[in-house]
């Protein structure tokens, strides 16, 4: 493989853990990236080799949270037992079918997220909901499975998805909600890596690289987004959706 080709796929990792560490959606910069440049691999091969990178960066930025945000242990253990095993199941269906039917679905649950976000300014800012026990670890089960297998199943996004789930259904603030969001978001990682190791899928001499430049990004992201706060990341957050909206419009529309 050409040097060049390994040095832009470090540098759009590199980005994408950056950005992936404040709100998500670092997949929406180095998936595309990667289907460009390598156009001969089978998607499956593809997205399993990218699971690597996101896995050290989400794990890096997920140890700096750890130092300033508290974590709820006993809600996080559920929602990465229900994550991983929606990951695994949905790495395999990728396996098996094409994707591209959810991309109308979700550009349209994009858009309202974009308006409210944009016209809600204070969603986002606090704590804001105050479930029983019971329920909030039910709502964190539905949450888990149905963003797990989709981030198995397509990918990019997830972090913002998860974010987004944890401020609305859960009532999170945007640092915790972030913080929450890697510690899920690494067991779908790891959901799907078990199963495109045991499928043969992840060419290494990609992921590995990648890895390194996505976990200094994530390193950095993380440390940015503890400093700023909630303003900053619901700003970030917003950007985000905007270039989700735009990717997932090209394709809808235009691929």
């Amino acid at each position: 493989m050409e040097t060049y080709i390994i040095i832009l796929l470090c540098t759009a990792a590199f980005l994408a853990g950056f950005v992936d560490a404040i709100v998500g959606g670092g997949g929406l910069i180095q998936t595309p990236v990667a289907m460009i440049l390598l156009p001969n691999l089978a998607v499956a091969t593809v997205i399993g080799s990218l699971k690597i990178p996101s896995f050290s960066g989400t794990l890096l930025a997920a140890r700096q949270y750890l130092k300033k945000v508290g974590m709820n242990w006993v809600l996080l253990s559920i929602m990465a037992i229900g994550a991983f095993a929606a990951a695994f199941l949905g790495s395999t269906l990728l396996t098996k079918v094409h994707n591209d039917f959810m991309k109308p679905l979700l550009l349209v649950v994009l858009t309202l997220i974009a308006i409210y976000t944009f016209i809600k300014k204070d969603f986002g800012a606090h704590q804001a909901k105050e479930h029983s026990p019971r329920t909030q670890i039910f709502l964190a089960i539905i949450i888990s499975v149905v963003i797990g297998f989709y981030d198995g199943f397509i990918g990019p996004g997830t972090g913002s998805f998860f974010v987004l789930a944890f401020v609305i259904v859960l009532g999170f603030d945007f640092l915790h909600a972030s913080a929450n969001a890697k510690m899920v978001n690494l067991a779908t990682n790891f959901g799907s890596i078990c199963l495109f190791i045991l499928k043969g899928k992840i060419i290494w001499a990609i992921a590995i690289p990648m890895a390194i430049c996505n976990a200094i990004g994530g390193f950095i992201g993380a440390k940015l987004a503890i400093k700023k706060g909630n303003g900053f990341i619901r700003i970030f957050f917003l950007i985000v959706v905007i270039g989700t909206l735009i990717r997932f419009g090209y394709d809808v529309f235009f691929k």
